[in-house]
């Protein structure tokens, strides 16, 4: 019975973890930066592409904007979050269930 409990949290664990991966491809990745040019501010969104910074241009933005980003960019640091906490939640489950671990 308890193994029973323990393989529904496994599986559980392991969709909870895809629709967070899923989830993350639609949030921007890394920071949002702000570049001033002759007193105009202009947005780009800062990541790591291998060893290079990229910069994608985002124009100027309006404060609604700025915020919708910047929340988008923490959902998707608590994403990244979760599904660490999630792995070492499949990786405990499958070792006490003596079962191979996706």
């Amino acid at each position: 019975m308890v193994k029973g409990v323990l393989r529904e949290e496994l599986e559980h664990a392991k969709r909870a973890k895809q629709r967070y991966e899923e989830g993350l491809d639609e949030l921007p990745r890394g920071s949002l930066q702000k570049k001033k040019i002759n007193d105009k501010a202009y947005y780009y969104i800062a990541y790591r592409n291998g060893n290079k910074v990229k910069f994608d241009y985002l124009g100027k933005l309006s404060d609604a904007d700025i915020k919708s980003y910047r929340e988008k960019i923490e959902k998707r640091k608590r994403y990244k979050k979760l599904i660490k906490d999630l792995d070492k939640e499949i990786k405990y489950l499958g070792r006490v269930l003596n079962v191979q671990a996706d």
